[in-house]
C-alpha cells in the first residue's frame, strides 16, 4: 500500500537511480494497452480521455502501444504505427496487425498547457505519427461519440476534490456513457489516499501502478497493480525523494515551523550548540539551549541566534527536571536531549525523569541513549545510536548494520521508539517500516556530526513523522557533507556542515 505523497517521492528516488521517469511512462502506458486489449474487441472504437499531467502522458504512451497493436491508428486515425528513433512515423515499418482498433485521442486543453516535458513528448509523438489526437480547448465541444471503451487519464493520484471544467463535462460524458472504462492508475476524481470523491468517473477496470493505493481499497471494480520496472531500493533506500515531504506553508507564522529546545551541555559546550545550530539551518524557526550556568557564555559565543536558557550548576542535575518538562509543554518544543551532557549518574537520573514525564517530540542522542530503554514515556521518541551505542541498547554489535536491519526493526519494535542506528551506512526503522541512507563521506568520523544530525532530525520533527524525520535527516547531513568532499577531503569539521545543510535540503530538492 503506498500513498500519493510516497509514490511521487519513489519516483524521484527511481530516477536518482537511473530508472527514468520517461522510461517508467513508457512501462505505465504499455501496463493500460495490455488493460484495454483485454477489454476491447477487434475494431473496437477507442477514446482516449486525458488531462495535461503525467496521468495523461501514460495515456498517450498507451494509445502509441494500442495503435502498434492494433491499426497503427485506427480507422479515424490517419494512418501512422511504429516511431522512428526521432519520434516521426517509420515509412519502413511493417504495416498494421488486423484488430484495427479505431482509436481517438482528447486532450483536455491546450497543448502547450501540458506541464511535463515527458508528457508534451508523448502528445507530440502521436501528432508526429499521424494519430488522431485532438485538444478540448472547450468542454462544450467535447463529443465522445459511442465508444466501446474509454481510457480515462485525466486526473492522477496528485489530485483531489471535485473535478473542476473541463474535467467536470468530461467525467460526467464517461459515466454517462454505455462503453467499459479503464482508468489510468485511480479513476479522475477519486482521491487515492482516502477512497472520498464528490464526483469521480466510475471504472469498471483500473490499472495502478507499482502498489495498491489506500483509496483504492473498497473499490467496486477490478484493480489491477501493475509492476513498471520501479527498483525495490527506491523505496528501501532513502533518496532526494524524500526531500518532497518537507514543505513549509507560504502563510506560516514564526514558531509554526518548529521550535527546537536542546538539552545538554556541561562537560562539553561544541554538542549542544551544534545540535541547535543545525536544527535552525533545517528550518526550526527558533532553537532554545539549556545548559548549566557554568557553560552559558562559550555557547553564546558560538552563534549569535542561539537563545540561551541557563540554569544554576555544572551539570544537569534531577531538580531541573520538572522545570524543563514545562518550559518545553509551554512552547510545543521539539527536545534534543543528550549532547555534551557527560554521563554523570545525576544527570541520567535527570534524563530519566524528564523522558517519564514529557508527552512530546524528543530526539534522544549520544549521552541520553542509555536511559532510553529504561523510560516508560508517552514521549514520541527517535533515538539516534552509533554502532557501540546500539549495542548497548541491545542491538547487533556488527560493523555493517544493514546486514542486520531486520534485528534492528526488532530491536525498535521492542523499545516502541524510531531508532536511526548510525554506520556507514545507516539503518532507520520504526519498528515496521525500515529504510536505509547511504550518504555521507569517510570525513564524517570527525566529532560533531552527530550533533548536526540530531539537530536535523529535530527541525524535521517538529513537521514529520519520526520515521519520516529520521529518514530525512541523515540524508541531509550525509549529502551536505558529500557537497563539501572535493574541498575540504578528511578536513571536514561538522560547523562546515551548518551552512551547506540548507543547500542540501532545499537546493536539491528544487533542483
Amino acid at each position: 500500500m503506498i500513498t500519493s505523497d510516497r509514490m511521487a517521492a519513489v519516483d524521484a528516488n527511481a530516477a536518482a537511480l537511473g530508472v527514468s521517469q520517461k522510461q517508467l511512462m513508457e512501462s505505465s502506458g504499455n501496463a493500460v494497452a495490455r488493460a484495454v486489449r483485454e477489454v476491447a474487441p477487434p475494431g473496437a472504437e477507442i477514446a482516449v480521455l486525458a488531462g495535461r499531467g503525467n496521468n495523461g502522458g501514460d495515456a498517450f504512451a498507451a494509445a502509441r502501444f494500442l495503435g502498434e497493436a492494433g491499426s497503427g491508428a485506427g480507422a479515424g486515425a490517419g494512418g501512422g504505427g511504429a516511431l522512428d528513433r526521432d519520434g516521426a512515423p517509420d515509412r519502413e515499418a511493417d504495416g498494421p496487425a488486423s484488430t484495427g482498433y479505431d482509436l481517438t485521442v482528447y486532450l483536455l486543453g491546450r497543448a502547450e498547457t501540458i506541464s511535463t516535458d515527458i508528457a508534451r513528448e508523448n502528445w507530440d509523438a502521436l501528432r508526429a505519427a499521424g494519430y488522431d489526437a485532438r485538444e478540448v480547448r472547450d468542454s462544450r465541444t467535447l463529443d465522445l461519440g459511442d465508444p466501446d471503451v474509454i481510457v480515462d487519464a485525466m486526473l492522477g493520484t496528485g489530485v483531489a476534490g471535485e473535478p473542476r471544467e473541463p474535467e467536470r463535462t468530461a467525467v460526467e460524458a464517461v459515466n454517462d456513457s454505455q462503453a467499459a472504462v479503464v482508468a489510468v492508475d485511480v479513476p479522475s476524481g477519486l482521491d487515492a489516499d482516502t477512497g472520498e470523491a464528490d464526483l469521480a468517473v466510475g471504472a469498471d477496470r483500473v490499472v495502478t501502478f507499482h502498489d495498491q493505493k489506500p483509496g483504492l481499497t473498497d473499490y467496486p471494480g477490478t484493480v489491477e497493480v501493475a509492476d513498471i520496472g520501479i527498483p525495490a531500493a527506491a523505496e528501501r533506500k532513502v533518496g532526494p525523494g524524500d526531500l518532497l515531504s518537507i514543505r513549509r506553508d507560504p502563510d506560516a507564522r514564526k514558531g509554526e515551523s518548529g521550535r527546537v529546545l536542546v538539552i545538554g551541555g556541561g562537560p562539553y559546550t561544541g554538542a549542544p550548540a551544534l545540535a541547535a545550530q543545525a536544527s535552525l539551518r533545517a528550518g526550526a524557526d527558533l532553537a532554545f539551549v539549556s545548559v548549566p550556568e557554568s557553560v552559558k557564555a562559550p555557547i553564546q559565543g558560538y552563534a549569535e541566534d542561539l537563545i540561551v536558557q541557563p540554569y544554576d550548576g555544572d551539570r544537569l542535575t534531577p531538580d531541573r527536571a520538572d522545570d524543563l518538562v514545562g518550559t518545553a509543554a509551554d512552547y510545543d518544543d521539539v527536545v534534543v536531549i543528550g549532547p555534551g551532557l557527560g554521563d554523570a549518574e545525576e544527570t541520567r537520573e535527570a534524563v530519566r525523569r524528564f523522558l517519564a514525564e514529557f508527552e512530546g517530540r524528543a530526539v534522544v542522542d549520544a549521552d541520553a541513549l542509555p536511559v532510553a530503554p529504561e523510560v516508560d514515556t508517552d514521549a514520541t521518541l527517535v533515538l539516534t545510536p552509533n554502532r557501540h551505542e546500539l549495542a548497548e541498547l541491545g542491538g547487533p554489535d556488527v560493523d555493517d548494520l544493514t546486514a542486520h536491519a531486520d534485528e534492528i526493526e526488532a530491536l525498535a519494535a521492542d523499545l516502541g521508539h524510531a531508532v536511526l542506528a548510525k554506520a556507514k551506512d545507516d539503518v532507520i526503522t520504526d519498528g515496521e517500516t525500515t529504510r536505509i541512507c547511504t550518504t555521507g563521506t569517510p570525513g564524517m568520523t570527525v566529532g560533531g556530526t552527530g550533533d548536526t544530525l540530531a539537530g536535523v532530525v529535530a527541525a524535521a520533527l517538529a513537521t514529520q513523522d519520526p520515521i519520516d524525520a529520521a529518514c530525512v535527516a541523515p540524508y541531509v547531513n550525509g549529502r551536505a557533507a558529500e557537497r563539501l568532499e572535493d574541498d575540504l577531503g578528511d578536513g571536514l569539521l561538522a560547523s562546515d556542515l551548518l551552512e551547506e545543510i540548507p543547500r542540501a535540503l532545499w537546493g536539491e530538492r528544487d533542483e
